[in-house]
């Protein structure tokens, strides 16, 4: 895994290291009621986003369920329409291409899905499973050439030639989830959006896994946004970490910066609610839970979103939602720093 990069590296020099910009990212969901079902109200499931993936990186997208990470990114992809906002990928805006003109984007963004068997079709062996998007995109000739290219993305994710002509029934949860990665890598995408690929396998497969997701990056050189709610998980393959919580982003710092000095409030309390493996150091620890539920996207708090649970909450956060600002190695949206 290479060093983690410094925030002027990453937000400095030039910006042809960018492959994806996102900028003022939202997707609300009209909500239909009544008799002649009309709209009466929208769920702002991601709100005014905005972050950079540069290449050959790992940004990680944390929070709690439902804060709109797996959202965004669907809406990256284009599998979700965007309320507004622009998303640039490799230096063109691709928010409002339509289908035929996503399909070589497609190409260069895939996804691996949290569920390692809903995302595969049972019908199909693991050969025709990863052959497919070969064959979608006219990749690799046919027969035996398409078959040797299926052979080698088999041996890239762990897995044995001879389990080619098997049935996604008949793997682990690991194994199916690593046939989901080579079904991605088929097409040689420069960006992968994996979003909490490990979050529904055993512990001791998790960290088999995201040791895969980091060898695959150093030999491919591909970028990762990594979504998942597990802060212990993400620490280990992100370089860069994007914290949300209802729709928005508080924070964006290095993984170094962000573990040893969280700066908002809710960042904070994550970190805090991470389990020490030390029985003793965990028994002396300081403990912070959150206050309260998280709010409705559909109606979220006026001003900054986390104030009804921050214990630092002031008047002016109920009123002015904080903007997104360099706060030392990273960027956070509170009013304790404005």
């Amino acid at each position: 895994m290479s060093d983690v990069l410094t925030h002027g590296e990453l937000h400095g020099a030039t910006e042809s290291n960018v492959i994806l910009d996102v900028q003022d990212l939202k997707v609300h969901f009209p909500v239909y009621g009544g008799l002649l079902q009309r709209e009466v109200g929208t769920v702002k499931a991601v709100d005014s986003v905005s972050f950079q993936v540069h290449e050959g990186e790992t940004l990680g997208l944390v929070g709690e369920s439902g804060c709109g990470k797996s959202t965004t990114g669907l809406a990256i992809l284009r599998m979700l329409p965007t309320t507004s906002g622009r998303i640039v990928f490799e230096g063109v805006d691709i928010t409002n291409y339509n289908r035929n003109q996503m399909r070589p984007i497609r190409r260069r963004i895939q996804m691996v899905y949290q569920d390692p068997f809903g995302s595969l079709d049972p019908r199909m062996t693991i050969g025709g499973i990863i052959g497919e998007p070969l064959e979608i995109h006219k990749l690799h000739g046919k027969g035996v050439e398409r078959r040797a290219r299926v052979m080698e993305l088999i041996e890239m994710v762990g897995l044995r030639h001879d389990m080619i002509d098997r049935y996604p029934h008949q793997f682990s949860g690991g194994q199916r989830q690593r046939i989901g990665i080579a079904r991605a890598l088929a097409v040689e995408p420069r960006l992968l959006i994996c979003d909490e690929p490990v979050s529904a396998l055993d512990v001791s497969i998790q960290a088999q896994v995201v040791n895969l997701f980091q060898e695959l990056q150093d030999r491919l050189g591909i970028s990762l946004i990594f979504v998942a709610h597990d802060l212990a998980v993400v620490r280990h393959v992100s370089q860069r970490i994007a914290v949300m919580y209802l729709g928005t982003i508080v924070e964006i710092s290095t993984r170094d910066e962000l573990y040893a000095n969280p700066k908002h409030p809710y960042t904070k309390a994550l970190m805090l609610a991470i389990p020490v493996p030390n029985p003793i150091v965990e028994a002396g620890r300081r403990h912070q839970t959150i206050q309260g539920e998280v709010p409705s996207a559909e109606r979220p708090p006026p001003g900054c979103r986390f104030h009804p649970r921050c214990p630092h909450a002031m008047p002016v956060c109920k009123e002015k939602t904080p903007k997104l600002l360099p706060e030392g190695d990273g960027m956070v949206a509170c009013h304790l720093f404005t």
